[in-house]
Order: structure tokens, then C-alpha cells, then sequence
């Protein structure tokens, strides 16, 4: 499990999906592999300072990536076990009822840092963004969850607030837009 930290960007990729991570793991392989070959098999092709100074330079970092990712893998796998999302959901339904949409959105916020596919939470964040009269940032949210496949089973649901935001829109022009 613990594995995946000595490679930078492994940890998350490989056990969140999250592709941003991936353009350190490349950058870690071509640099690993410019040492590599720099210092084993072409030895006269870079000068040995330069060797030395990508190696000086890189184990610091390459340790640094390590530290964070050996830190962060609990809660990368299970991020519950750093922070209660249901807790968070609950604390922020209860907010959105009592009409305290800012404290209602941080919560939320908070809860899409740690998963941000969760279709409850992304669909609540929506109803505020509804309730709030930021329509246009509520219909963008519906549509980016629309192509999310962990969202595929809550279609119902987003159509439904769809409609919803038609219908205080008031535009038959729009409502036509949002709704097919």
C-alpha cells in the first residue's frame, strides 16, 4: 500500500484516479530516467557536475514527495477516516434548510475537497446555487455532473433540478434548453 508514496504522483492516481498527479509522475520518470541513463550508460554525454547537480537537486525533492504522499495516504484511500463526509452532508442539509447558505456552501466545499465526485453533495450545492439566484453557476454544476459517471444513477434527479431552475427562470425559450 505504502508502495505507491516512492513514486511522486502515484499515490493519488492510483488510488483516487485523479489525473491531475499524473504530469508529476511523468516528470519523475524523465527525470529519473535522464539520470539513469546520464549516469550509467551514456556517462560522457551530460558533464558529471551536471549529473551530480540533478541528483542533489532531485533527492531533496524526490523525499519531499515522499514525506507528503506517506502523510496523505490514509485519507487518499479512505477519506473518511480524516474527515466524517456524512457528518459534513448532515451539517450542511441542516444549514440549507435553515436558509444559512454561506455556512451551508463551506460545508459543502469542504466535503467536494475530499471527494469531489459525490453526486449528494454536488446536487445540494446545486439546490444552493438555486436558492442563491446563481442559476448560471448551478446549471454549469448539473452539467458537469451530467458527465460524471458516478452520477449516471442520479439522472432523475439532476433533470429535476433542472426544471426547477427553469421554472424560476420563467423563460419558455430556456426551459426548452435545460430540460431536453
Amino acid at each position: 500500500m505504502y508502495a505507491t508514496s516512492f513514486w511522486p504522483g502515484l499515490t493519488d492516481l492510483w488510488w483516487r484516479g485523479r489525473l491531475s498527479a499524473l504530469p508529476y509522475a511523468i516528470a519523475f520518470a524523465g527525470v529519473l530516467n535522464l539520470y539513469l541513463i546520464a549516469q550509467f550508460i551514456y556517462p560522457e554525454w551530460l558533464p558529471k557536475s551536471v549529473n551530480q547537480l540533478i541528483f542533489w537537486v532531485g533527492l531533496p525533492i524526490w523525499l519531499l514527495f515522499i514525506f507528503r504522499d506517506f502523510k496523505s495516504l490514509p485519507s487518499t484511500i479512505d477519506p473518511d477516516q480524516s474527515l466524517s463526509t456524512a457528518d459534513l452532508f448532515n451539517d450542511a442539509l441542516a444549514h440549507t434548510l435553515r436558509n444559512q447558505y454561506a455556512e451551508a456552501e463551506g460545508l459543502l466545499t469542504d466535503m467536494l475537497a475530499i471527494e469531489p465526485r459525490d453526486p449528494p453533495a454536488l446536487l445540494l450545492l446545486a439546490g444552493l446555487y438555486r436558492a442563491t439566484h446563481r442559476y448560471d453557476a448551478a446549471l454549469l454544476l448539473l452539467r458537469e455532473m451530467r458527465r460524471l459517471e458516478v452520477a449516471d444513477r442520479w439522472w432523475l434527479e439532476i433533470q429535476a433540478e433542472e426544471r426547477r431552475i427553469a421554472n424560476r427562470l420563467g423563460d419558455k425559450a430556456v426551459k426548452s434548453l435545460i430540460v431536453s
